[in-house]
């Protein structure tokens, strides 16, 4: 089976699946204490927002290692967004079991896609 090359960060399966992540982020974050505005909510939100706008950055830059660097930024964000549903859950903020399974899978999903960048012949 041929692939079709992608022609935008948007055909990429990755970035769609970090853009469902974010719009997950933000409705669950609407029902944090007020308190938590300027702290939690707005961390969670930063972080999460920054996987897909690497990967977005990352996939018109033109030599691997520059995109790889920004898959890589997006990996770090993407851990710091699952430490962040760990404290939700721990601080009784929400459910975030079916967040954890989507953090996974774009998780996984940005390994393949470095994996792919790093050992492609351009």
């Amino acid at each position: 089976m041929d692939r079709v090359p992608a022609k935008s960060f948007l055909d990429l399966i990755v970035w769609q699946k970090a853009h469902q992540f974010v719009l997950s982020v933000y409705r669950i974050t609407e029902n944090f204490p007020k308190s938590e505005l300027y702290g939690l909510t707005s961390q969670m939100r930063r972080a999460a927002v920054s996987i897909p706008a690497n990967i977005a950055e990352g996939f018109k830059k033109r030599g691997k290692a520059d995109k790889a660097r920004l898959m890589n930024i997006a990996q770090g964000s993407l851990e710091e967004s699952r430490y962040y549903l760990i404290l939700s859950r721990d601080l009784n903020y929400g459910d975030t079991k079916a967040m954890l399974l989507q953090i996974e899978e774009v998780s996984k999903l940005l390994e393949a896609y470095i994996a792919a960048i790093l050992n492609s012949k351009f």
